[in-house]
């Protein structure tokens, strides 16, 4: 069974200075990195997705602004796809499942931004497409949220989702628990 690493909206809008800044996005990026080497010098396949807001109203992740750049932490390669993407899915209206059955994956590791957005919806999806998923904790940012008056910290959003993914949709793991698999199944 081929893996492979999946690094989703890791962009500069999500980090200081940018227009939807995450909780923990830094650390994440870091850890997002660290996978993505290893992942190089195993030579196993890299996918970047980017988002590009195109709904009227949106407020990041605009058209021809910097916020849209992959972040430099996990920068794309030359030869490494980049598919981009309008929706939280990663696989929605993309050619990154047809990508990933042309190469034989059947393992992804994902990273990336924000949790409790277009991960949760990407796992979940590769999950509903017969993929076997690792979703690096350490390597995901989100941030705090509101309903019904009740505040929620970016900590509980992030405990919250990752452990609805964990177990049915995905294993949740530390990028030092990836790293420590890498090439042999998991």
């Amino acid at each position: 069974m081929s893996q492979a690493l999946l690094i989703v909206d890791v962009q500069n809008d999500y980090f200081p200075g940018g227009r939807m800044e995450l909780v923990g996005s830094r650390e994440a990026g870091q850890q997002a990195g660290e996978l993505l080497a290893a992942f190089r010098a195993a030579r196993l396949p890299v996918i970047h997705v980017q988002h590009i807001s195109v709904r009227p109203g949106a407020t990041f992740f605009l058209p021809g602004t910097e916020g849209i750049r992959i972040h430099e932490a996990v920068a794309p390669r030359e030869g490494e796809p980049i598919f981009e993407k309008s929706f939280p899915n990663a696989f929605r209206q993309t050619g990154l499942l047809a990508h990933l059955q042309g190469l034989g994956v059947r393992q992804l590791t994902i990273a990336g931004m924000m949790t409790h957005m277009c991960i949760d919806t990407t796992v979940r999806a590769a999950f509903d497409l017969g993929f076997e998923s690792t979703l690096a904790h350490d390597a995901c940012a989100t941030k705090a949220l509101s309903f019904g008056g009740t505040e929620v910290t970016a900590a509980e959003v992030q405990a919250t989702f990752l452990a609805a993914l964990d177990g049915t949709f995905a294993k949740v793991r530390s990028t030092v628990e990836i790293l420590a698999g890498l090439g042999n199944g998991r």
